[in-house]
């Protein structure tokens, strides 16, 4: 019996590890890479890696792709200065691609060490809630409309993009639709900064900084809302017939 009991201890320790790795290399990079994955870095090293890239530019896209990977998967501060670095060294279309399957790869590692920690559990348990609790009734009204939920958790700007990662884990959400709404809802966002990031080398030899609110500006945000609007527009024709 005590063995029984040991194994269960270990299973468990196990099956929270990749949450606690994750977790703990997120708060040591919030305090230790905070100030290198920045606008800065970039300006100060942009010679040096327009030369590797020149000299290696496979081996410097799937860098790229595997730095991305891990800051994402980590949670990791940098995201957005990763994302302009990827335009201004590949191009807008170019980098958009290596982001968006960069992102993906890690956001499903992020997902799936979630679901695996607490996720399970947690869906577990409100399986069995009362149908009256409000996390229920969220994740009721997700399983309802999966797809265009996590297509507007993905494509309205004001949600952080790790919430975006690990509410779905929590919530039992399908990891094909998780995949398929991530990778094509950070479609526009993505392209949006690294467009910004093609044309860093006029900036830098004005001396500026890039307008990295760019992506709030109404020529900008309005197609974005366009697109969260059309993924709305299921779940409130699902409420009309209802009604």
């Amino acid at each position: 019996m005590m063995a029984n009991i040991d194994k269960t201890k270990t299973q468990s320790w196990q099956k929270y590890l990749p949450l606690a790795v994750i977790a703990t290399v997120a708060v040591l990079g919030f305090v230790f890479l905070k100030d290198y994955l920045s606008f800065q870095t970039l300006a100060d090293n942009r010679e040096t890696l327009i030369g590797w890239r020149d000299n290696n530019y496979l081996l410097a896209a799937l860098v790229y792709m595997g730095v991305y990977i891990a800051v994402v998967g980590f949670s990791l501060p940098g995201g957005l200065i990763m994302t302009l670095t990827g335009g201004f060294l590949f191009g807008a279309i170019m980098g958009t691609g290596l982001t968006v399957i960069g992102a993906t790869l890690g956001a499903t590692g992020i997902f799936l060490a979630a679901k695996t920690g607490l996720g399970d559990a947690l869906h577990a348990k409100l399986q069995g809630a009362s149908s009256g609790g409000m996390l229920k009734k969220l994740e009721k009204g997700l399983h309802e409309n999966e797809v265009s939920y996590l297509f507007l958790m993905r494509l309205v700007p004001a949600i952080p993009f790790f919430v975006a990662n690990l509410a779905p884990a929590f919530l039992g959400v399908k990891l094909r639709n998780y995949i398929m709404t991530t990778a094509l809802g950070i479609i526009p966002g993505t392209a949006v900064y690294s467009w910004v990031g093609s044309g860093l080398g006029e900036v830098f030899a004005r001396g500026e900084t890039p307008n990295l609110g760019i992506i709030f500006e109404p020529q900008v945000l309005g197609p974005i809302l366009g697109l969260a609007a059309l993924s709305a527009l299921p779940i409130l024709l699902k409420k009309f017939r209802k009604s």
